[in-house]
C-alpha cells in the first residue's frame, strides 16, 4: 500500500504543477482546469486502490504507474479528467493513447500493462458499462441482447466479456461468430425478437479507437430519455464490486434438447453462415445462418431486378473493406445480384480484419472513412498496384465501406473530357451528398415514373424523407419535385431515425418538445405522410425505414434497418451503375444530366474541411482551443446580426444563425454550447452557407459549406461547378484565417 501511495503523491505533484502552468500560459479554460484539478488524482486514487479493479484486470496498475514514472501528464488528465461519455450510440474512446501501447495490446489482449483509466475505451470501462446495461435490462423486462465486433484490436475479447457479464445476469445472448458489419448486427436484434444489441466498434475513427455502440429492440438507438436512464440510474452508480461474468461453456444449454435456438432455455446462440466457421469453438451451442435472412433482407430493396440481371454483368466494380467487417457481406451480396466482374482490394492488407490498419499509416490520425479523400486515394492507388492501370481505367466505381460497414463511399469514373477539372483523374470521390442525390433520384424515378413498383407500395402523397440540415438542399429541392415530403434533423442518424418513428406516431413535428430532434420541415404539415422513403446524412450514411412497423421492435413496413447500412448503400448505389451501363451513361452523366442541369434541383456544391484535418484536438489544451475557435466564430456571428459587413472572400454574409440542440454543455463549460454549429448564409433564400460545427464523435471541428452554381447550361457545367467549388474553397480559407 506504501508504493501505492507513493504513485498517487509523484502523480499529484506532478500533475499539480502541469495544470498550473498551462492554465498560466492561458492554454487551458478556467472551467475545464478547476474540473480537472477536481477529478484527475481522485480518479487515479480510486483506480490505483480498488480490489475489485485489480482483481478484473491486474495489469492495470503497471501500465498506470509506468506513465505517472514516465510523466505523462497531458495524457493522464485526459485519461484520468473524466467519465468516458455516454452518448448517441453508447460510448466511444481510445482504446490505447498511442500506437506503441496499440501494438501491446494487440500482442498481448485486454489486461496488456497500458495507460487505461475512466476516460479510454479499456476492459474496466465496457465491464462497468455492460453491467449496467444488464442490470437496467433486468429491471426493465428485457431479456436477450445481440452481441458483434468489427475488426478493432482486440474486438473479439471484448465482445466476449461483456457477453459473459450478460450470461451472469442471465439473459440470452445472440454472439457472431466473426466481425461482422454494424447493419447487421442491427438487422439481428428486429429479426430475432431481441430486446437490444451491442457492437464493440469505433465505426471509421482513427486506430487507436474502440466503442460499444448499443441499439435499442428496434435496432435504433435508445431513445434521448431511455439512455440517460440507463447512464444515469446504471452505468453510473455501477462499480466494480458489482461485475460479475460466468464462461461462455456455463452458459445454459436447453437440456431437453429443443432444436429452436430461439427457445429462451438456449442462454447463448451464435450467429454467421449457413455451416460453422472451422476452428472456431462454439460450446455446443446452435448456430443461426443470419447472413442468408440479411440477404433475403437487403435483396427487396432493389428495384429493377431484371435490368439488373440483364446489366450488372457489365458493370466493372472495385470494392475495398478498408480493414473491415465489409469485407464478405458486401462481395456476398454483389455476387448474388450477379455483378460478375467485382475485384475486391486485397493490396495492402485492405480486406484483411487488421485493427492496427496497416494501409493507414502515414499519419497515426489518418480514418478508414469511406468518405474521406485521403482514404480514397489509398483505395484508388492499391486497385492500381494490385490490378493495373488498365483496369483502373476500365472501371466503373470503386465502393468502400468503413470498419464496421455502417458507411459506404462512393468512387467513381471521370468521363475524360471532364479530367481537366479534377487534375486529370480518372476516378474522383463523390461526395455522399451527390451520392445521396442521385440515389434519391434513381429510386423516386423507378419508383413513381415507371410501372415496376407494386400497386401495395408508397404513394407520392404518403412519403417522405429525412436527412440532417447539414445534408445537401438538393435532396430537399429533389423530393418536392416529386411531392415528397422532408424532414431535417439534428446531426446523427439516432436522431433521424428518431423523427421517423415520430411521425409513425403521428405525433405533430411542430411541437416545441421536438426541438432538439428536429430543425425544419417541408410539406409534412397534414400528417398523412408515413413512409419513409429514405434516410440520408453527409456522413455517408443511408437507410430506408419504410412505413409504420406492425408492432414496437419490427422492422418498418417495406423498411429496413433503423440506423445507416453501408452494405444496403453499396449494393443499391451498384443498381445504380448498372442502370447507367444500361443507359449507356457513367455515374457523373447521370449526376449531370439528372441533378445539376435539372432547373428544379440544381447544382448544390459542398465541401467538408476537418480542424485538424485528422485526428482531433488534443487533452485540455485542444479542448480550449475547440472552444476559443467557436467563440471566435460566435463573436463573428454577433457582429453580422449587429449590422457589421463583414466578407468571406469576397463574399458578403447577409445573417447568421446559432443551433443548439443542448448536447455537451457540461463537457465544454459553456451553457448554450452551440453543439449543432454556427451558420452563416450569403444569400436571403439561404441556399448559400457555411456551418461551423464541432462534431460529435471526436474533438474536432467541422467547416461545411453550401454553395448553389449559377447559370449553369450542358457547355459550360464543368468549367462552372469548378469556378464554385474554388469559390468554396476560398469562403472556407477566408473564414479560417478570421478564427483559427
Amino acid at each position: 500500500m506504501a508504493a501505492v501511495d507513493a504513485i498517487i503523491r509523484e502523480a499529484e505533484t506532478g500533475i499539480t504543477a502541469y495544470l498550473a502552468e498551462q492554465f498560466r500560459l492561458g492554454e487551458i479554460d478556467p472551467g475545464l482546469y478547476a474540473q480537472a484539478q477536481q477529478q484527475v488524482i481522485v480518479n487515479i486514487r480510486q483506480w490505483l486502490t480498488d480490489p475489485d479493479i485489480n482483481r478484473l484486470s491486474p495489469g492495470l496498475k503497471e501500465g498506470l504507474a509506468k506513465a505517472i514514472k514516465t510523466a505523462r501528464w497531458p495524457e493522464l488528465v485526459e485519461a484520468y479528467g473524466d467519465d468516458i461519455k455516454f452518448g448517441t450510440a453508447g460510448i466511444r474512446g481510445k482504446a490505447a493513447m498511442t500506437d506503441e501501447e496499440l501494438q501491446i495490446l494487440s500482442n498481448e489482449g485486454i489486461d496488456a500493462p497500458i495507460l487505461k483509466g475512466p476516460n479510454t475505451l479499456n476492459n474496466i470501462v465496457l465491464l462497468l458499462t455492460a453491467t449496467g446495461v444488464a442490470n437496467f435490462a433486468n429491471d426493465h423486462g428485457l431479456k436477450s441482447t445481440v452481441i458483434g465486433y468489427d475488426s478493432r484490436v482486440e474486438g473479439w475479447s471484448f465482445a466476449k466479456i461483456i457477453s459473459q457479464v450478460f450470461l451472469a445476469a442471465g439473459l440470452k445472448v445472440y454472439l457472431f461468430d466473426e466481425a461482422c458489419p454494424y447493419p447487421e448486427m442491427t438487422f439481428a436484434i428486429p429479426s430475432l425478437n431481441a430486446d437490444m444489441g451491442i457492437l464493440i466498434s469505433a465505426s471509421h475513427n482513427d486506430r487507436r479507437y474502440n466503442g460499444f455502440k448499443l441499439s435499442a429492440g428496434t435496432g435504433s438507438q435508445f431513445s434521448p430519455k431511455a439512455r440517460g436512464i440507463i447512464y444515469n440510474h446504471y452505468i453510473s452508480n455501477t462499480t466494480p464490486a458489482d461485475i460479475k461474468f460466468i464462461e461462455l461453456e456455463e452458459a445454459d444449454i436447453d437440456t431437453e434438447g429443443s432444436v429452436d435456438p430461439l427457445s429462451e432455455n438456449h442462454k447463448l446462440v451464435f450467429l454467421g453462415g449457413s455451416t460453422p466457421i472451422p476452428g472456431f469453438n462454439y460450446h455446443g451451442r446452435p448456430l443461426i445462418d443470419i447472413h442468408g435472412i440479411h440477404l433475403a433482407q437487403v435483396r427487396q430493396f432493389i428495384l429493377d431486378s431484371g435490368m439488373v440481371k440483364e446489366w450488372a454483368p457489365h458493370v466493372k466494380i472495385g470494392y475495398c473493406a478498408f480493414h473491415g467487417a465489409g469485407r464478405k457481406a458486401v462481395p456476398r451480396l454483389l455476387k448474388d445480384f450477379s455483378f460478375s466482374h467485382v475485384k475486391t482490394i486485397t493490396h495492402n492488407e485492405l480486406n484483411e480484419l487488421n485493427g492496427l490498419f496497416p494501409a493507414f499509416q502515414n499519419h497515426p490520425e489518418q480514418q478508414p472513412d469511406p468518405g474521406d479523400p485521403v482514404a480514397a486515394e489509398i483505395a484508388i492507388n492499391a486497385y492500381r498496384n494490385q490490378y493495373g492501370e488498365d483496369a483502373l481505367e476500365n472501371l466503373d466505381l470503386l465502393i468502400g465501406t468503413d470498419p464496421d460497414a455502417d458507411r459506404a463511399g462512393l468512387i467513381s469514373k471521370i468521363p475524360t473530357p471532364q479530367r481537366t477539372y479534377h487534375s486529370n483523374n480518372s476516378h474522383i470521390l463523390l461526395s455522399a451528398d451527390d451520392a445521396w442525390t442521385l440515389l434519391l433520384w434513381y429510386r423516386l424515378n423507378r419508383c413513381f415514373k415507371n410501372d415496376i413498383r407494386e400497386q401495395s407500395g408508397p404513394q407520392l402523397n404518403e412519403s417522405f424523407i429525412v436527412l440532417s440540415h447539414i445534408t445537401s438542399d438538393a435532396l430537399v429541392r429533389l423530393a418536392q419535385k416529386y411531392g415528397v415530403g422532408v424532414i431535417k434533423t439534428w446531426v446523427g442518424f439516432g436522431l433521424i431515425a428518431n423523427a421517423v418513428e415520430r411521425v409513425w406516431s403521428g405525433d405533430k413535428l411542430s411541437n416545441p418538445k421536438f426541438k432538439d430532434i428536429i430543425y425544419q420541415t417541408f410539406n409534412m404539415e397534414d400528417g398523412s405522410r408515413k413512409f419513409n422513403f429514405a434516410c440520408l446524412e453527409q456522413s455517408n450514411g443511408f437507410s430506408v425505414l419504410g412505413g409504420p412497423p406492425a408492432t414496437s421492435n419490427a422492422l418498418g413496413q417495406n423498411g429496413h434497418v433503423r440506423d445507416k447500412d453501408g452494405v444496403l448503400a453499396a449494393i443499391l448505389l451498384a443498381e445504380v451503375a448498372a442502370y447507367a451501363v444500361s443507359q449507356n451513361m457513367t455515374i457523373h452523366d447521370l449526376i449531370n444530366e439528372k441533378i445539376y442541369l435539372d432547373p428544379d434541383v440544381g447544382c448544390f456544391i459542398t465541401e467538408v474541411d476537418p480542424v485538424p484535418k485528422w485526428g482531433e484536438f488534443k487533452g485540455l489544451e485542444g479542448l480550449t482551443r475547440k472552444i476559443d475557435i467557436l467563440k471566435r466564430c460566435q463573436e463573428l456571428a454577433n457582429r453580422v446580426e449587429n449590422g457589421e459587413t463583414i466578407l468571406l472572400n469576397g463574399v458578403p454574409v447577409v445573417s447568421s444563425e446559432t443551433f443548439v440542440a443542448g448536447k455537451y454543455a457540461d463537457a465544454h463549460q459553456w451553457p448554450g454550447f452551440p453543439d449543432e454549429g454556427i451558420r452563416f448564409y450569403f444569400d436571403e433564400e439561404r441556399f448559400n452557407y457555411l456551418t461551423v460545427r464541432p462534431s460529435g464523435t471526436a474533438q474536432c471541428l467541422r467547416f461545411h459549406i453550401q454553395l448553389k452554381a449559377k447559370n449553369l447550361s450542358r457547355e459550360n457545367l464543368d468549367k462552372i461547378k469548378y469556378k464554385t467549388r474554388q469559390e468554396a474553397l476560398g469562403i472556407i480559407s477566408a473564414i479560417r484565417g478570421l478564427v483559427l
